[in-house]
C-alpha cells in the first residue's frame, strides 16, 4: 500500500510546484538509467541546478550497486527496467551499502503494485518518465525527507 501521511507529496502538475528562491545545499547524483537518451536528459536537467553535481552514471543495475557503495551519493535516480539487475533489487542492495543515499525511481512503468515494491525498499520516491517535467519538483521533495509519487500512479 503506498504510504499516505503528511510527509508524501503527491504529484499533481501545477500545483504546489517547487519554490524556485528556496536554496537547496549541495547534492551529489548518480544517474542509472539503461537507455542513453534518458541519462543525458536527467544529467541535463539536472545540470540546470548549480547545486547539484552528476559524480556518476550507470547502464544496469550492478554498475548502480558498485557506484552508490563506491561514491555514495546523496541522491540516485533509478530506473526500474535495467538489465543485470533490475531495479528494486539493486535498490535493496544500495540501501544496505549506502543507507544514507535518496534513492528516486524514473521510469515508466505506472503499476501501483510496482510502485508498492520499489517504495518498498526503502526508495524516497517514485517518478514517471511521462511526468519528467517534474523531476526537479520530485528531486527537492526528495532531497527535504519527503516521499514523492507521480499521480498516476495513486490513480491506477
Amino acid at each position: 500500500m503506498l504510504p499516505q501521511t503528511r510527509e508524501t507529496t503527491y504529484c499533481f502538475p501545477g500545483e504546489n510546484g517547487p519554490d524556485s528562491n528556496t536554496a537547496m545545499r549541495h547534492f551529489r547524483t548518480l544517474v542509472v538509467d539503461d537507455v542513453e537518451e534518458f541519462r543525458r536528459l536527467l544529467c541535463s536537467t539536472l545540470q540546470e541546478r548549480p547545486e547539484c553535481e552528476v559524480v556518476g552514471v550507470a547502464s544496469d543495475g550492478l554498475q548502480a550497486v558498485q557506484q552508490a557503495e563506491e561514491l555514495r551519493p546523496d541522491l540516485i535516480l533509478l530506473d526500474l527496467g535495467l538489465p543485470i539487475l533490475n531495479g528494486i533489487e539493486a535498490a535493496r542492495r544500495i540501501r544496505e551499502l549506502s543507507p544514507n543515499s535518496k534513492i528516486l525511481f524514473f521510469t515508466q512503468n505506472c503499476s501501483r503494485e510496482i510502485a508498492e515494491g520499489a517504495l518498498g525498499t526503502g526508495a524516497n520516491g517514485y517518478l514517471l518518465k511521462s511526468d519528467a517535467t517534474d523531476l526537479l519538483w520530485a528531486v527537492d521533495t526528495v532531497l527535504k525527507g519527503e516521499q514523492f509519487v507521480s499521480s498516476r500512479v495513486l490513480q491506477n
